[in-house]
């Protein structure tokens, strides 16, 4: 089982997203480096179509979120976490 964390873009993406890139990726390097966070990118119109990541846990999907500076700063207008079973795995 793994988590997935969907992002929905805010309007002012572009003008936003710049200013708090850098404290986003420093972030989800930690989780990274954890072992926490398998995938995480935007959607080929990231405006229109946002976000996702996948983590290992729901707690590591939730912690991440609640310090995720594009949450805190308005980068980010809603998420949600949804349980993905995944079918395939690479061996």
């Amino acid at each position: 089982m793994k988590y997935v964390v969907f992002y929905e873009s805010a309007d002012d993406l572009a003008t936003k997203a710049p200013a708090h890139f850098a404290a986003h990726s420093a972030r989800y390097k930690e989780y990274v480096e954890r072992g926490e966070l398998l995938m995480i990118g935007p959607f080929s119109n990231p405006q229109e179509e946002g976000s996702m990541a996948v983590f290992t846990t729901r707690a590591a999907a939730e912690d991440f979120v609640a310090g995720d500076p594009f949450v805190l700063y308005g980068v980010v207008k809603s998420w949600h976490i949804q349980e993905w079973n995944e079918a395939l795995v690479p061996s």
